[in-house]
């Protein structure tokens, strides 16, 4: 039958089943073909294509397919501030593309031409961004400090109010100084006549815990106590430190974002933010609903509701978790960098005596003022010596804004939609062509001149975008103005009596940074009392 099949159609062939090894090697085949291009292509896709050029310094990181120059990020994590400042200092544009893994590419500036252009010429085109909103988005919420767009703008207006003259001197004459008078002076008091019999003080504990006094009382109206002379854990302030902690943490992963499989399967650091941040939030709505409670029962006594929070909630804004929100945000932008400035600066003034006493000359010199406000408004030698500190130690090292849309810097970097770019203050008061060749210097009188000998200092600061501590433009640090009066009241009250002397001198403090910048393992000091008095 089958070979008169064959006769009548001869194309006709019998069906023989073709072997399995042969399927195989087909399928190899054909696999062998396909795949190299899609890995080829894979690898085009995750390999950052901005490349800082290679002679511009021999500090930029070796960047690989994929893993970009994580390893090397990795290896200098525990420093990346200081290395991404030598790297940035060490290229002519004070600018390079910085290539993390799967294919993302991060922006680092310490050009000033460049962060006035991201800060205030093309505003517009660079905002908080997803990541970052996305990270803090648990803790922060659409506070101020973690919004964009219409929602900042709304709260920016309402806030800028509490930060009047009015509202500073108010501050300045109750707040700070009943805090200092109250707490500060009697614990420091404590620690010098306890002598070596103590253990050493750490100052920047006690700085923190001022702080975090005076930003809860602005804020909210609402004193934690967390400055007494037990130095207690109080319950606010630790709740607020680990939700802060663990949500900095979600910064440092490996694959972004992947920090959302721990929080869907509510394990690890994840379960231990949600219920960090749910004692935070649930104590903040407490605070909220009583001072709603206060102003409901008193609609005709506004003026004696000068905090933050009342201030939103007599603006028509009384909704729970927006005002929450916005405090929130207000809190973790002030509680840290006050007192980072303080830590730091009272450290380069240990080392540099002929500051102190120049800085205790003006003291002196300021005990006739009128007010507290007035004091510290004329201390320019102090406001000073404090700019010197922050150029070379500034609260926040590091910041950065994500760009909406393409862009050209004005260095000729490019940018594409999405990119973050971080700006570098920390990098930036190390910038030699900009301070000079004494840029390492603690050197108050830069920022100072005198027009006679006979003349007083007169200060001379520098624009925002040269030294952006408090930011600049639009979103420049409202309570800038406040800082600078905390400071200043801490600095005169505690020079004033004593002298606060390093347990370990002649060393420097270890840098770690995480939102802002600290000192590792504290400030250990001891405190002496100035026997001369001023």
């Amino acid at each position: 039958m089958l070979q008169y099949h064959q006769q009548i159609n001869p194309s006709v062939r019998p069906h023989v089943p073709i072997p399995c090894h042969q399927n195989s090697t087909m399928s190899l085949f054909v696999f062998s073909i396909v795949l190299p291009p899609l890995i080829l292509l894979l690898l085009y896709k995750l390999t950052p294509k901005y490349q800082t050029h290679p002679s511009s310094s021999p500090k930029l990181p070796k960047s690989y397919p994929i893993f970009g120059s994580f390893f090397t990020i990795v290896k200098n994590r525990h420093r990346f501030v200081q290395w991404s400042s030598d790297i940035a200092t060490s290229i002519p544009t004070l600018t390079f593309y910085l290539n993390r893994n799967f294919g993302l590419t991060n922006i680092v500036t310490a050009n000033p031409a460049v962060v006035k252009h991201i800060l205030k010429t093309n505003f517009g085109n660079y905002d908080k961004g997803e990541f970052f909103r996305t990270n803090l988005g648990d803790f922060l919420g659409d506070g101020i400090f973690n919004s964009d767009g219409e929602m900042w703008k709304l709260q920016r207006q309402i806030a800028v109010h509490e930060f009047n003259t009015k509202s500073l001197r108010k501050f300045v004459e109750t707040v700070v100084d009943s805090e200092i008078s109250g707490r500060l002076i009697p614990i420091l008091e404590d620690a010098a006549v306890a002598e070596a019999a103590a253990p050493p003080l750490d100052f920047q504990d006690i700085l923190h815990r001022f702080a975090f006094d005076n930003i809860c009382k602005i804020a909210f109206g609402y004193d934690p106590k967390y400055l007494s002379p037990s130095l207690p854990e109080e319950k606010f302030a630790v709740a607020f430190e680990k939700a802060a902690e663990l949500s900095e943490e979600r910064f440092l992963t490996f694959i972004p974002y992947s920090w959302k499989i721990k929080k869907f399967l509510n394990i690890g650091s994840e379960k231990e933010l949600k219920m960090a941040v749910g004692e935070v939030r649930q104590l903040a709505l407490k605070i909220v609903r009583r001072k709603m409670q206060e102003i409901k029962e008193n609609p005709s006594s506004n003026n004696q509701f000068d905090d933050l929070l009342s201030r939103f909630l007599n603006s028509g804004n009384s909704e729970e978790t927006f005002v929450t929100d916005i405090v929130i945000s207000f809190i973790i932008a002030g509680k840290d960098t006050t007192s980072a400035a303080l830590t730091w600066f009272f450290w380069l003034l240990s080392k540099h005596p002929q500051v102190e006493n120049e800085i205790l000359r003006e003291i002196e010199d300021m005990s006739g003022a009128s007010s507290a406000y007035e004091e510290v408004k004329e201390m320019v030698y102090t406001h000073a010596s404090l700019c010197e500190a922050m150029r070379l130690y500034p609260p926040v090292p590091v910041d950065a804004k994500a760009a909406r849309n393409d862009d050209v810097l004005p260095d000729g970097t490019m940018v594409k939609k999405g990119m973050r770019i971080s700006y570098h203050p920390y990098a930036m008061g190390r910038v030699e062509k900009v301070w000079g060749k004494d840029w390492p210097e603690f050197r108050p009188e830069r920022w100072l001149e005198r027009r006679s000998p006979e003349e007083k200092w007169c200060f001379v600061g520098r624009d925002p975008y040269t030294y952006p501590v408090f930011q600049a433009g639009p979103r420049i640090c409202l309570g800038k103005d406040m800082a600078f009066i905390q400071m200043k009241r801490v600095v005169a009250a505690v020079l004033r009596r004593f002298r606060v002397v390093p347990v370990a001198e002649g060393t420097e403090p270890v840098l770690v940074s995480a939102l802002t910048i600290k000192m590792k393992d504290g400030f250990p000091v001891r405190i002496e009392i100035r026997n001369n008095g001023i």
